[in-house]
């Protein structure tokens, strides 16, 4: 008996799909990563304090119910 490797076309193309969208949420967690943790190290704190370079754009974890802002 010889079995058969039977490839589905719509498997292929959600296997695809399911690899970009997991290619983009790594992306954005890794970049919003790097962008807080550069903000919130002593080098950017002394970049913001010493030039008044400050890219405010507000993150969705900034937005949490616990803060009061």
């Amino acid at each position: 008996m010889r079995s058969e490797l039977k490839v589905v076309p719509g498997s292929f193309v959600f296997s695809i799909i399911l690899w970009i969208v997991g290619l983009i949420i790594l992306y954005l967690v890794i970049s919003t990563a790097v962008k807080v943790g550069i903000n919130k190290s002593v080098v950017g704190q002394y970049i913001e304090k010493q030039y008044g370079v400050k890219n405010v754009k507000e993150l969705l974890l900034d937005k949490d119910l616990d803060n009061e802002k």
